[in-house]
C-alpha cells in the first residue's frame, strides 16, 4: 500500500482535530480545496502536479477512508488510514475528483507551512552544492575549448555587430587575450539560430568582457545551476516527495555531463535548460487543469446535468509559458522541434486521462475538440512566433547573412513571402542542407545507440602542450613523467547506466500498469534522444546527450521512488538503503572524475585509471 507522506502535527489549514486520529492525535489534511469560479487563477509554483498511485492508472481508488473536516474546503485524512479512496459517500462530488485526479499524496505534498518551505530549502541546497561545482574555477583552461571557437567568437560579434562577423587569422589566440580586432564586418555562415548565442553575450557583457573566459562560460554557468534546481523541484512535483525531489537535483548537481556543459560555452545546455524548464511549466499546467476540471465538472453533476464532452477549461497560461520557452528552445537549435512534438502531445495525452477519469464517456473526441485543437493552435503558433522573433536582430542588420538575398535575387525562392522572409526561408534551406549532410569523420563521433551508456563520449580538451612534456617539465608541472590535462563530456557511468536499466523498468510501467509518471520521465528521453537515429549517416556526438540528461536522472529517480514509496514496508526499507547506496557511490563517483570534468592537470597515469573503457580514449 502506498505510503502518504505525514504533515507537520501542527497544519497551517483550518479545522479541528479528529478524535479518531492516533494516538498522538497526528491527522492528515489536504490543502483547501478551491471552490467552484474561483479556480481560472494561475496554479502557484509550489503546487504538486503528481498522482502518487503506485503504478496504477491515473484515477484509480484503493483502500482507506477520507472524511471531511467541519472546516468548508478542509480534508481530513485519519492517522493509518489511506485517503485515496474517491467513492467515500462522506467527500464532496469536488473533492472526490481532485483525490481521483491527482491523488492523495500530491494534494498533501505543500499541506503545511514546513512542508513548503523544505521543499525549496532541500532543493536550493542541492543547488548550491550544483553551482559549486560549476562555478568554480569557471575560466580554466583561459582559451576557446572545442566548438566554443564558434559560439563564443559569434555571441561576441553578435555584441559587436549585431550579427555573427567573420573572423581573421590567428582569431582564437587573440580572443583569448581580450583582443577582438580579428573580427570583420563580412557576415560569417552560421548554421544555429541565435538565442544561445545571445545568452552567452549577455554573459559575456556582465562576466567582464572577452578578456574573462569565466565571462564566456558565465551565461551556460548560471543556466546549469538553475536546471538542478528545477530538476529538484520537478521531482518533487512528479513523485509528491521533497526527499526524492532533492536526490533527482543531487544526482543533477554532479552529474558529469550537466557539469561539463556548464562549464563550456556551448549551445546544447541551452537547448537543456528550454525545454527542461517547458517540461516543468506543462506539469504546473496539468496541475492547474486538474484542479480547474474537477471544479467545473463538480459544478455540473451537482446541478444534475449532463456531462457531456465535459467543461471547457479556459486560457492555460502554463500552456502558453511552455509554448515560448519550447520556441527560445527551438531558436537556440533546431533540435528543439521534437521537444515541442512530443511534450505537446504529452499534455493533451494527460487532458485525456483527465477528462476519462471524471466520466466524459465520449472522452476521445472531447479531448480532440476541447483540448488537442486549442493546443495544437496555442503551442505550435506561439512556438513559432517567439523563434520568428529571435531574428529580430538579423532582421534590423543589412549587413547580416543572406539579409539582402531577396533582394540580389528577385524572382527566386518563395516568391509570395516579402523580401525579409524570403531571405530567412533560404537562409534555413542553407542550414538545413548543412545539417542533413554532414559527413566529415571525426574521431569522437558516435552513434546515438551508445549515448544511453555514455559508450564514446567526446573530448572536449587534451592539450598536447600539456600531454607532450616529458622529463623534469613534465615534473615540474604535475609530479610525474608524464601529464595530462583533460575536459571530458563523460557523464558519471554510475547515473547512466543505472538509468538505462530504469529506462528499460519505466517502459514496463507505462506499457503494461499505464503509470503516467513513466511517461513523463521517458518524454525527455524521445524527444531527446530517439530522433538521432535518423540521423545516424551524419557526424554527430555522445555530447548531445545533455540534452535529455534531466530525464536520465528523472528516470533512475522515478526507479528509486517503486522501491522507496512500495506498499510493503519491508521493501520501502530496502529502497531507503538501495537508494542512499546509489547516492554514496554516485558522488564518490563524480568525485573520483571531477578533475577530468574540470581540466585539471594531473599526472598521465590518474588520467589513465578513469578510463575504465578503451571506447572512452
Amino acid at each position: 500500500m502506498a505510503t502518504v507522506p505525514q504533515p507537520d502535527p501542527e497544519p497551517d489549514v483550518p479545522g479541528p482535530r479528529d478524535p479518531a486520529a492516533g494516538p498522538d492525535g497526528s491527522e492528515r489534511r489536504f490543502p483547501p480545496v478551491v471552490p467552484p469560479g474561483a479556480d481560472d487563477a494561475p496554479a502557484p509554483a509550489t503546487d504538486a502536479a503528481a498522482n502518487q498511485g503506485g503504478g496504477t492508472p491515473e484515477g484509480t481508488g484503493r483502500h482507506g477512508h477520507a472524511v471531511p473536516t467541519p472546516a468548508s474546503g478542509t480534508l481530513v485524512v485519519r492517522a493509518g488510514e489511506d485517503p485515496d479512496r474517491e467513492d467515500d459517500p462522506g467527500l464532496s462530488t469536488h473533492d472526490r475528483l481532485l483525490v481521483q485526479l491527482l491523488g492523495a499524496r500530491t494534494l498533501l505534498l505543500d499541506a503545511t507551512r514546513r512542508a513548503r518551505l523544505t521543499g525549496w530549502l532541500w532543493p536550493l541546497a542541492v543547488t548550491l552544492l550544483g553551482g559549486v561545482l560549476r562555478f568554480w574555477n569557471l575560466g580554466r583552461p583561459h582559451e576557446l575549448v572545442f566548438d566554443e571557437t564558434y559560439y563564443v567568437k559569434q555571441a561576441y560579434s553578435l555584441l559587436r555587430l549585431g550579427y555573427e562577423g567573420s573572423w581573421g587569422d590567428d582569431a582564437n589566440a587573440l580572443f583569448a587575450q581580450g583582443d577582438g580586432s580579428a573580427l570583420g564586418t563580412s557576415p560569417e555562415y552560421v548554421v544555429h539560430p541565435p538565442v544561445g548565442k545571445w545568452l552567452i553575450a549577455l554573459g559575456i557583457q556582465l562576466g567582464g568582457g572577452i578578456g574573462s573566459a569565466t565571462a564566456w562560460r558565465l551565461a551556460s554557468a548560471v543556466l546549469g545551476t538553475l536546471a538542478v534546481l528545477m530538476v529538484a523541484r520537478i521531482a518533487r512535483r512528479l513523485f509528491a516527495s521533497t526527499a526524492l525531489g532533492t536526490v533527482a537535483g543531487l544526482l543533477m548537481a554532479v552529474d558529469g555531463e550537466a557539469i561539463v556543459h556548464a562549464r563550456t560555452g556551448l549551445l546544447d545546455n541551452v537547448v537543456m535548460f528550454f525545454a527542461l524548464a517547458a517540461f516543468g511549466a506543462l506539469l504546473l499546467d496539468r496541475d492547474q487543469a486538474r484542479r480547474r476540471l474537477a471544479a467545473r465538472t463538480a459544478a455540473v453533476l451537482d446541478s444534475g446535468a449532463e456531462l457531456g464532452l465535459g467543461p471547457r477549461l479556459g486560457w492555460r497560461w502554463w500552456r502558453f509559458a511552455a509554448a515560448v520557452l519550447l520556441g527560445l528552445c527551438i531558436g537556440t537549435k533546431w533540435s528543439g522541434l521534437y521537444f515541442l512534438a512530443v511534450f505537446g502531445l504529452l499534455s493533451v495525452a494527460w487532458d485525456a486521462t483527465a477528462r476519462r477519469s471524471v466520466g466524459v464517456r465520449a472522452w476521445l473526441p472531447a479531448t480532440l475538440w476541447r483540448d488537442a485543437v486549442p493546443a495544437g493552435f496555442i503551442m505550435v503558433l506561439t512556438a513559432a512566433g517567439t523563434y520568428l522573433g529571435t531574428w529580430a536582430s538579423w532582421f534590423a542588420h543589412p549587413g547580416a547573412y543572406l539579409r539582402q538575398w531577396a533582394v540580389e535575387n528577385p524572382g527566386e525562392g518563395v516568391t509570395w513571402l516579402p523580401p525579409a522572409l524570403r531571405s530567412l526561408w533560404h537562409f534555413h534551406t542553407e542550414m538545413w542542407q548543412f545539417h542533413t549532410h554532414l559527413t566529415a569523420e571525426h574521431a569522437y563521433a558516435a552513434h546515438p545507440l551508445g549515448w544511453i551508456i555514455q559508450w564514446r563520449p567526446t573530448s572536449f580538451y587534451y592539450p598536447t602542450e600539456v600531454s607532450g612534456l616529458t622529463g623534469s617539465a613534465a615534473r615540474d608541472l604535475c609530479e610525474a613523467d608524464a601529464c595530462s590535462q583533460a575536459i571530458t563530456s563523460l557523464g558519471n557511468p554510475v547515473i547512466w547506466w543505472l538509468g538505462a536499466l530504469a529506462l528499460l523498468v519505466a517502459l514496463y510501467r507505462l506499457l503494461v500498469r499505464r503509470d503516467w509518471r513513466a511517461g513523463a520521465v521517458l518524454s525527455g528521453i524521445a524527444a531527446g534522444w530517439l530522433p538521432w537515429f535518423q540521423y545516424t549517416g551524419r557526424t554527430i556526438f555522445t555530447f548531445y546527450s545533455i540534452a535529455f540528461t534531466p530525464w536520465v536522472v528523472l528516470t533512475l529517480t522515478y526507479g528509486l521512488a517503486l522501491l522507496v514509496q512500495a506498499r510493503d514496508e519491508r521493501q520501502r526499507r530496502r529502497g531507503l538503503v538501495a537508494t542512499t547506496a546509489v547516492l554514496v557511490v554516485v558522488v564518490a563517483v563524480s568525485a573520483f572524475f571531477y578533475p577530468i570534468w574540470t581540466a585539471w592537470v594531473v599526472p598521465y597515469d590518474f588520467w589513465h585509471v578513469h578510463m575504465w573503457l578503451r571506447s572512452w580514449i
